[in-house]
C-alpha cells in the first residue's frame, strides 16, 4: 500500500494575527485554539501510519 506524503506549508511575516504572531513566532506556532499550535495539531493527525513523514 502506498503512503501519502504530506507537505505542510508554513511561513510568512506574522502580520495577520498581530500582536500574537510576529516574524519570530508565526501563527502556526502559537496555540490559537486549545493548548496546541495548529502545527502541532497537524503533526498529530499525520501520525497515522497512512502517512509518510511530512515535509515542512
Amino acid at each position: 500500500m502506498m503512503k501519502i506524503l504530506p507537505v505542510i506549508m508554513c511561513g510568512g511575516s506574522g502580520t495577520r494575527v498581530w500582536p500574537e504572531s510576529r516574524e519570530s513566532l508565526p501563527k502556526q506556532f502559537i496555540p490559537l485554539v486549545g493548548t496546541k499550535s495548529t502545527f502541532q495539531m497537524a503533526i498529530d493527525v499525520l501520525g497515522d501510519p497512512l502517512f509518510e513523514t511530512p515535509v515542512v
